[in-house]
């Protein structure tokens, strides 16, 4: 199975990370996650991520380092998670391919059902 490289925004505002729980009807439905998605051919990380989060929130963020990376597979998918750590400034997000979102505190993460990739990290965080 082809390995692909996904990136992976951890958008912190003061004490609080920004997850989103994707959506019911797409693979691991209803999990929650650090928003971003593939990269395509001729993309940069940086610029995939960019385009990832307009594409799924509608805001722009400001990609401050490379957090850590993560491998995943199963049966259905073989891939690199490329997370960032990142700010935005006050623009409003907007959700146009999750479920649902939340603003939480490291604290508060063992509440939520991660992404398998996703759980790894957390504890780095």
């Amino acid at each position: 199975m082809k390995l692909n490289n996904v990136v992976a925004a951890i958008i912190k505002k003061e004490d609080y990370y920004f997850i989103a729980q994707r959506n019911k009807n797409k693979y691991m439905g209803l999990k929650w996650e650090f928003p971003g998605g593939k990269v395509e051919t001729g993309e940069s990380f940086e610029e995939a991520l960019g385009r990832e989060i307009k594409e799924e929130l509608n805001i722009k963020i400001n990609i401050l380092n490379k957090f850590a990376e993560e491998k995943f597979n199963d049966h259905s998918i073989n891939v690199i998670i490329h997370y960032y750590l990142c700010s935005m400034g006050n623009d409003m997000i907007e959700l146009l391919e999750h479920n649902q979102s939340a603003w939480v505190k490291k604290n508060e993460f063992y509440k939520y059902k991660f992404a398998p990739g996703d759980d790894k990290i957390l504890s780095l965080l």
